[in-house]
């Protein structure tokens, strides 16, 4: 994986068959790759392909539903003549390129150059501990930010572009567990339904006496859980909203969805999320301006370890 500027050179000393190479950069930058040498015989089966986005074991980010090509058009193969660019930039802050050189001494040159991107939308950060505030402005598009770590996730900040108000989602049924997110506006007492849930589980995250905007997390196979996991309000219908997701591949639309914000507030709302990797999802009527702002950092080797049976990580075992 490449995250510099510069010029590289690949020269193959014995065939190399499937190959690739990743390129990131800082969240609010794009990626330019330039070809300035290129030595390949496309007649006798070699290709060099560039990818606008990253593929892995076969997910893509950003996904069909977020990238603003159609997948076939995220390709660029330069054995295409009719399709050749010497210049390509990403639409995000990560790209790849795909090869496949059968003769020893080919190979090829590049230069990879960033660019300033004002508006950062599908975002894979390098670290796993920041802070980034997605913004779109009267934008109809799907926006996500992914960290590929188990990870404490804290919103200070939402803005969207309709009416504020409290928020009760959603309760979600896989694989015989229940996932209840409860955001609501702490008045200086916390429900009485949701009382023994919280103390038993204590995933309680934010003091009743500050008045905070509380998440609350429970995977319950009790009747205990039962009382305040109804039907609620969701997201359905509205245009512009949050979601959190997690799972273990690269591709947001096939991560498990975990809680979804529709309404605006002034945080903080915290999560911890156990999953190998985490993302935050806007998504954009083009209605309004939207922005979120939110800060992550790794979960420690002890936090992963002490899994409590009524935790949300419990969704991120691979069996599941």
């Amino acid at each position: 994986m490449l995250s510099i500027e510069g010029q590289f050179t690949f020269t193959a000393e014995q065939p190399q068959l499937h190959c690739a190479t990743f390129f990131i950069g800082d969240p609010e930058e794009l990626i330019t790759i330039d070809y300035d040498f290129v030595n390949i015989d496309c007649q006798g089966g070699d290709f060099l392909k560039v990818f606008d986005g990253w593929i892995l074991k076969g997910e893509k980010f950003p996904s069909s539903l977020d990238h603003p090509l159609p997948t076939s058009q995220r390709y660029i193969d330069f054995c295409e003549s009719n399709n050749f660019q010497r210049s390509i930039r990403s639409s995000q802050n990560v790209a790849m390129i795909f090869f496949r050189i059968h003769e020893p001494g080919n190979g090829f040159t590049f230069t990879i150059k960033k660019n300033t991107n004002l508006f950062p939308c599908n975002v894979i950060s390098q670290t796993p501990t920041g802070r980034f505030t997605m913004l779109i402005p009267h934008q109809h598009r799907n926006c996500s930010f992914s960290i590929i770590y188990p990870v404490v996730i804290k919103i200070s900040d939402l803005i969207l572009g309709h009416l504020n108000g409290l928020y009760l989602k959603k309760e979600c049924l896989e694989s015989g567990l229940v996932v209840m997110m409860l955001l609501h506006k702490l008045q200086g007492e916390i429900p009485p339904s949701s009382r023994p849930l919280l103390l038993q589980n204590d995933i309680f995250r934010t003091g009743v006496e500050e008045k905070n905007w509380s998440l609350i997390a429970t995977c319950d196979r009790s009747p205990l859980a039962s009382p305040i996991l109804k039907p609620s309000a969701s997201c359905t219908g509205v245009g512009d909203f949050v979601e959190l997701l997690g799972g273990t591949g690269l591709d947001p639309s096939k991560m498990f969805p975990l809680a979804d914000l529709c309404h605006s507030f002034h945080g903080p709302a915290q999560m911890k999320i156990g999953c190998d990797n985490t993302v935050l999802r806007m998504v954009s009527s083009g209605k309004h301006i939207n922005r979120v702002t939110f800060e992550y950092y790794q979960l420690d080797q002890n936090e992963l370890e002490n899994r409590k049976e009524n935790s949300i990580e419990e969704f991120c075992f691979p069996g599941i």
